[in-house]
């Protein structure tokens, strides 16, 4: 496998950003969803800290994730592709990418503006303000931060009930040019003695 998007697929790099940052979507969307109802223990700060250093990866990971892109470009969709589907994915993939890049960013100016201490993304090092204390500010970035969470799962279940139409439905290479190939085996020769 080729490490640059080629016509045909997907390259591992774009590969591995993609499926790493699925992983670390989920990771962050489930801990913050869980963690409003923990008990003000030691234990919820740790666990609030770790949402905001996963979301911190998120960012760092989706700015990688965009330069590369622009760098490698992007595997063209499918011949025979109706233009309204590419205008459709185009759309939500850049849809995509904004809200992954959005999300964060409103988080971290939320915890900023909070005027809470600044946070050590996980334990090795501190993390600036984007501003000072501010409250009318804080309450913005709140509401921006669950606005965007929310578009950001339709959009994610949007993306993936289309990757899984083309792949059970239509039965094209949609979704597999965004999954690791399997390696085929090669089948050994035959021993011509082997029979005799």
């Amino acid at each position: 496998m080729t490490l640059k998007n080629t016509p045909e697929r997907w390259g591992a790099v774009s590969q591995a950003f993609h499926w790493l940052v699925v992983l670390l979507i989920l990771a962050v969307a489930t801990v913050g969803l869980v963690m409003d109802e923990l008990p003000r223990t030691p234990k919820y700060f740790w666990v609030y800290t770790a949402h905001k250093s996963l979301g911190i990866t998120v960012l760092a990971l989706m700015l990688l994730r965009l330069a590369w892109r622009l760098y490698a470009g992007a595997a063209p969709p499918l011949p025979g592709t109706p233009r309204w589907q590419r205008a459709v994915a185009s759309a939500t993939h850049w849809a995509l990418y904004v809200l992954a890049l959005a999300m964060p960013l409103s988080g971290w100016l939320y915890d900023s503006a909070s005027g809470l201490r600044p946070f050590r993304w996980f334990g090795l090092f501190t993390m600036p303000k984007l501003t000072g204390p501010n409250e009318w500010l804080a309450d913005r970035a709140r509401d921006a931060h669950e606005l965007l969470f929310l578009l950001l799962v339709a959009l994610v279940v949007l993306h993936a009930a289309a990757a899984l139409w083309h792949h059970l439905i239509v039965r094209d290479e949609t979704l597999a040019r965004m999954l690791p190939r399997r390696r085929t085996r090669t089948p050994e020769p035959e021993d011509p003695d082997h029979d005799a």
